[in-house]
């Protein structure tokens, strides 16, 4: 008698049960506003969101956790934030990968938990996609994106007020990043959106991400709606764009041509990726002319404010350590008092 065969196993692969909207590009670029909107519309925030400041009051909806990995990530592979050759990836060794990938899975699943709709906002993000397509991969999360589009010279000038950055370094940063945006993501879903629309007319905007989608935002309810009104208010906008591309020599050049893409994208236009293909040639090549006397530069330069914020935050700690315990030992010497003058008074009284 012939052995029964096995049955076949099924081989479809199950659709990941979360999706994680990822909000991609440039920093002060308008992706706060956007990761906002997403997050009053029903995604999910991470636990640990960067506050606020004097450059962002209404809140930055940023995983410091998260924010400080990439950043160590990026320094590992020669670069940083705010390097203009920061695009495109570069892997490292397997085994040291590994490592950083066994972190970032770790700190993604204690910020997001078990969420259904996990809401990622850092722009080191959109320059490590490579990186982090692979995390999301291993734990089985699916992605969608939203790239906010925004006058590169709108950035270039809160750059300048934030970070003191020339304007041909800003707009050669914001160029690799947008860059990366789109190359990392040309087989996910994902949706162009105009920082101006998403001031002037946001619903249209909203509706744009679903369609490009193809699914509803998790909980877009009139009560979110009323909510994300009051939300974009005017004062977001920070800086005008203003003339000036044609007078920042190659780099406002490159930014030009990629900035014509995005605008196109924006609208609802799909132009082909041949002109950003382009600018990516173009900006390798000034990478191989002085990329070794950049890129090295900036990875140390935000090695050395990294360990600036770290002395920083432990004087903090400390200072305020010692301010309980002089708290403390000013309770004692009250209670000292009062049992003294107490036993002062039986004293007296016997």
């Amino acid at each position: 008698m012939a052995t029964p065969k096995a049955p076949p196993q099924n081989t479809v692969k199950r659709a990941p049960e979360r999706t994680a909207y990822l909000v991609l590009g440039m920093h002060r670029s308008g992706t706060s506003a956007v990761t906002q909107v997403l997050a009053l519309a029903g995604a999910s925030l991470p636990e640990n969101v960067m506050a606020g400041d004097a450059h962002n009051a209404k809140g930055y909806f940023e995983p410091w956790k998260i924010a400080l990995l990439n950043d160590g990530r990026l320094r590992a592979g020669g670069a940083a934030w705010d390097d203009i050759f920061a695009f495109p990836y570069r892997p490292l060794s397997a085994k040291d990968e590994r490592g950083w990938l066994n972190r970032a899975e770790a700190l993604f699943e204690e910020e997001y938990a078990a969420v259904g709709y996990p809401l990622l906002k850092d722009p080191r993000v959109t320059v490590l996609m490579p990186f982090w397509r692979t995390v999301l991969t291993e734990l089985e999360v699916a992605a969608r994106c939203v790239v906010p589009v925004r006058h590169p010279l709108a950035v270039a000038g809160s750059l300048a007020r934030r970070n003191g950055f020339a304007p041909e370094k800003s707009v050669l940063i914001w160029t690799a990043y947008m860059l990366a945006a789109e190359a990392y993501t040309r087989d996910l879903p994902r949706a162009f959106v105009s920082y101006d629309g998403l001031l002037a007319d946001w619903r249209q905007e909203v509706a744009r991400i679903e369609a490009a989608h193809g699914a509803p935002l998790p909980k877009m309810t009139e009560a979110a709606g009323k909510a994300i009104d009051r939300f974009l208010t005017p004062e977001l906008r920070h800086n005008d764009s203003g003339p000036g591309l044609k007078d920042l020599g190659w780099a406002g050049a490159l930014a030009s041509q990629v900035l014509d893409w995005f605008e196109a994208a924006a609208v609802g236009k799909a132009p082909p990726p041949a002109a950003l293909d382009k600018a990516a040639r173009d900006l390798a090549k000034r990478a191989q002319d002085i990329g070794v006397l950049v890129s090295p530069a900036a990875r140390d330069l935000d090695e050395a404010r990294a360990e600036l914020l770290d002395l920083r935050q432990r004087l903090a700690f400390e200072q305020g350590q010692a301010r309980l315990l002089q708290g403390e030992l000013e309770a004692l010497r009250r209670d000292a008092a009062e049992a003294s003058a107490r036993l002062d008074s039986i004293l007296a009284g016997g």
